[in-house]
């Protein structure tokens, strides 16, 4: 409903040129024809297959050949009588200079004539001398009651259909709902659909199914994408001052108002301590979508469309909120140099000011490994709330680390000497244990391969020591890094662990 006050608002005012960008154009054309017979106008249609026809009441045009444009909007101009004239298809055509005069031409006789031409597009940028006669209307987006009106209706449709009732939890179908947030009617409807009709049930599977399947309709997978790959805390060894951090502000970022709503983090150390794998597990903790913003994808060589894809990223983890945003190497955006145009500090000012003035449930978890070339604007509070050191690992939580990759590969870790493999891994990350832990699988695969025994595939603690040996860690060979980054976190940062 408060589409068409709207609408006829933009009428009633007698608005000359009137945009309307959307995905949904047989529900616009709908709009437009009840508003049309509702206040005794003639209105017609115009598309690039069939020319001018009539929608809902008043004289055929009878142009011949109203498939070119030109005719049909010259045939408009010479029309004597007011009304409403669609054009669905005219976006390849508004750059050249005679459309452009002939939509001119018609929008200044607007006032006298009673006439609106209305363009409807997925996307329709006017050139600038017709900018100042237009105006743009946007299609209200169905809220969380309508969505549910909508899974309602298609769950009725496959019972009388199927003679099964559709099975599904109230949490299950909130979480749903909420994930739907920000598409159009038809667009949500097909979803549901697909959901309900693969096993005549909603279930918790379907929800991240639907969030991958959002990003790709919103054209954002390239720069945003949907991490299936969650991870909990439990699987992340270590960085016990962060959890803790987390959890206290984990009913916050659900539940609490705006002014008390946790932001985000920043987590920085040497790579491969954890950090992407702490973003990971913030989000499948707090039972939310975790969105991956790639900031290399951002970048456009068309003046403009670098900042338009950080407003349109931002916008679309607004609609998938409640969601955690994971920034990965941050800093390969933010230390641009004088050959860029000033795209990062473009760039740069556009994400400050999101961090400072939102107001969504998006939760931000940005990583860095160079945190020195990063301004510091951005790590200033208030934008993100804290700033994260990750370390190397201690003896003990070396120990937990090998714990978890022994476990994931079927092995028992009672079986090892945990404390000689922590004092033997001294100075290596978490992703160089694993990286241990792998290598001495595959040698122990080939031995075992050569051997020709039979059974299942088994480590002991010296083939892990072996590949402990092998192994030249970063902090041998990044140490003066290393050691610049703790001097720089001392009394900057908070320890994670």
């Amino acid at each position: 409903m408060q589409d068409v006050h709207d609408l006829s608002l933009m009428l009633e005012r007698k608005t000359p040129l009137l945009v309307i960008e959307t995905w949904e154009e047989p529900r616009a054309l709908d709009l437009l024809t009840r508003l049309a017979i509702k206040r005794g106008k003639a209105i017609q249609q115009w598309t690039l297959t069939d020319g001018l026809r009539r929608l809902g009441f008043g004289e055929e045009n009878g142009v011949e050949q109203s498939e070119d444009p030109v005719r049909a909007l010259l045939s408009i101009k010479q029309h004597s009588q007011d009304g409403i004239w669609v054009f669905c298809d005219l976006h390849p055509f508004i750059d050249e200079p005679q459309i452009t005069r002939l939509l001119k031409d018609i929008a200044l006789q607007a006032e006298s004539s009673g006439k609106t031409l209305v363009l409807i597009s997925h996307q329709l940028k006017l050139p600038a001398e017709l900018q100042r006669l237009a105006a743009r209307f946007q299609l209200q987006m169905p809220n969380e009651e309508q969505l549910m009106s909508l899974v309602q209706e298609e769950a009725r449709h496959y019972s009388a259909h199927s003679g099964k009732r559709v099975k599904t939890d109230e949490q299950t179908l909130n979480k749903l709902v909420a994930n739907l947030k920000g598409l159009t009617f038809s667009d949500a409807r097909r979803l549901i659909r697909g959901a309900i009709v693969d096993d005549g049930a909603i279930t918790r599977d379907d929800v991240p199914e639907i969030s991958k399947a959002k990003l790709e309709l919103m054209d954002m997978a390239g720069v945003m994408s949907f991490e299936y790959d969650t991870a909990r805390f439990s699987d992340v060894a270590g960085l016990s001052a962060m959890k803790q951090w987390l959890h206290s502000r984990q009913q916050g970022f659900l539940t609490a108002d705006n002014d008390l709503r946790p932001k985000g983090m920043m987590l920085f150390g040497i790579q491969g301590g954890g950090k992407s794998l702490a973003a990971k597990a913030v989000a499948g903790s707090w039972g939310v979508p975790l969105l991956r913003l790639d900031m290399g994808a951002l970048y456009n060589k068309f003046f403009g469309e670098t900042e338009r894809n950080l407003r349109q990223s931002l916008q679309l983890a607004e609609l998938m909120s409640p969601c955690v945003v994971w920034i990965d190497e941050i800093e390969k955006a933010m230390s641009g140099d004088s050959n860029d145009s000033g795209v990062s500090q473009r760039v740069l000012g556009a994400l400050l000011t999101w961090l400072a003035e939102h107001q969504s449930r998006v939760f931000v978890v940005a990583t860095a490994n160079n945190i020195h070339v990063l301004p510091p604007e951005l790590m200033r509070k208030g934008r993100l709330d804290e700033l994260f050191f990750v370390d190397l690992p201690s003896a003990d939580v070396r120990g937990e680390i090998f714990a978890i990759h022994l476990k994931r590969r079927g092995q028992d870790p009672d079986a090892f000497d945990m404390p000689l493999l922590a004092i033997a891994s001294e100075g290596f990350s978490g992703a160089e244990i694993e990286q241990a832990v792998v290598s001495a699988w595959y040698e122990r695969s080939v031995q075992k391969g050569s051997e020709g025994t039979d059974g299942a595939l088994t480590l002991d603690t010296e083939s892990l020591l072996a590949a402990i040996r092998n192994t030249v860690p970063l902090s041998v060979t990044m140490a003066e890094q290393l050691d610049a980054l703790r001097r720089w976190a001392d009394g900057r940062a908070v320890l994670a662990d």
